[in-house]
């Protein structure tokens, strides 16, 4: 969980917690801004709901993220949330872009293995020259987590949903992946942080609140990413490390 730490410690400014909201699928926490994070379908337990309680009406943010830490999966995915709402995006070095749009540019005739379902997997499918998913819940036509290490290495390009930062696979995950490849963090638990990219990361694709009153309001009644999408209350951000690469995949 070094990742997450560098995370953290690059963070400039704490601020104070100023609302948090627990949906069915997502976690919402207001600092310096709103961050989000996926609540990956689990329950909380009494003692977990007592934890984060307690610790999300006293604290600021920078402590509340070291809930990003626990196994357990509520409390962790609360602290990545709290990590979300201190990074405040430079939009100046992003370019607004879903992430499914830029990897259909670049996977033509190519091997990529998805970490996580995403909607535009049979999209991708269809222009690749295999396409492998790799999920802990399978559904049909899945690879479990026991191929990860045969497919990744097989891989030319590598997208990983940022979840596994709540999950905390996802240095593991790295660690299997071809240096060569192109790797992704993508999805709206993913921080947009430049500091994924001295762990190999090659593109940051996450999401920015941009009308926190609404986006609260959908995460409060259980709205799916898309529903969240459709408020407009979100803009989908994605930055590169190697910005000639960007320029090659965005003007094709």
């Amino acid at each position: 969980m070094k990742v997450l730490q560098k995370i953290i410690d690059n963070i400039e400014a704490d601020a104070p917690v100023r609302e948090v909201i627990r949906g069915r699928r997502w976690n919402a926490v207001v600092s310096r801004c709103c961050g989000l994070a996926s609540t990956l379908g689990a329950s909380c337990s009494d003692e977990s709901q007592e934890k984060i309680l307690r610790a999300s009406s006293q604290t600021t943010a920078r402590e509340l993220s070291q809930l990003s830490f626990s196994e357990d999966i509520p409390e962790a995915s609360l602290g990545i949330a709290a990590i979300n709402s201190l990074i405040e995006i430079d939009e100046s070095l992003c370019v607004e872009v879903n992430a499914g749009n830029l990897l259909l540019k670049m996977v033509g005739g190519r091997n990529i293995s998805i970490v996580g379902h995403f909607p535009f997997v049979d999209t991708l499918r269809e222009a690749a020259e295999n396409l492998w998913v790799i999920e802990k819940r399978l559904q049909p036509g899945d690879h479990g987590e026991d191929e990860a290490e045969y497919l990744l290495a097989r891989s030319d390009i590598i997208a990983i949903s940022g979840t596994t930062l709540i999950n905390h696979t996802l240095e593991s995950l790295l660690s299997l992946c071809p240096e060569n490849s192109v790797k992704m963090l993508l999805g709206p638990t993913t921080p947009m942080s430049h500091v994924l990219f001295d762990y190999g990361i090659d593109i940051i694709s996450g999401s920015r609140v941009i009308d926190q009153e609404t986006a609260l309001k959908a995460v409060a009644e259980g709205a799916t990413f898309r529903q969240l999408k459709r408020t407009g209350s979100i803009r989908l951000v994605s930055m590169v490390r190697d910005i000639s690469l960007f320029k090659e995949v965005i003007e094709r």
